[in-house]
């Protein structure tokens, strides 16, 4: 009886890991049929992720993107009482943010005409912690608006084009 005893412990072990292997055998024959579509959407995902990321400015054009953001507001009659971009960028994965504290003066439907035109800007720019304060009593009813647009570029993109031009200078 102890002689089987041993035996049947092994076959209980033996159909446990059975159970087990099945199972992944059926995981990995699912994953096996539908690998072209996996591959698709992984090649779709990138395609999104590469347009989103050449909609990040690069350091070059920051400057340019800065101009765009305070022409915008003065196109829509605001006066910016403060428009002072960081001394330093936020570093994260794959971009860096620039805050920028803003200040503005407007009357709100040119405020939101504003924010409209920073929205539809080529490059992505990000608004966060805005306040909004309205002057009681006014007749023209003018509005301050405190807002810190974070700029970001896109450094993955940049350490890409600096990879380009160095190859295209050691052909040279």
């Amino acid at each position: 009886m102890l002689v089987w005893k041993d035996q049947y412990e092994a076959l209980d072990r033996s159909q446990q890991e059975e159970a087990k292997l099945k199972e992944q055998y059926a995981t990995k024959k699912a994953k096996a049929i539908n690998y072209d579509i996996y591959v698709q959407q992984l090649k779709e995902i990138e395609q999104s992720f590469g347009a989103l990321l050449k909609q990040l400015p690069n350091k070059a054009e920051m400057d340019a993107l800065l101009t765009d953001i305070n022409q915008a507001g003065l196109g829509r009659g605001l006066q910016f009482e403060l428009f002072k971009p960081a001394a330093q960028e936020r570093m994260a994965d794959f971009y860096a943010e620039l805050p920028i504290a803003v200040r503005i003066t407007g009357n709100y439907h040119d405020m939101g005409a504003f924010a409209s035109d920073v929205a539809q800007l080529p490059r992505i720019v990000h608004a966060q912690r805005r306040r909004d304060h309205e002057r009681q009593g006014s007749a023209d009813a003018r509005c301050r608006r405190q807002d810190v647009p974070v700029s970001r570029r896109g450094r993955a993109r940049e350490a890409a084009e600096g990879a380009k031009d160095a190859k295209e200078k050691a052909k040279k």
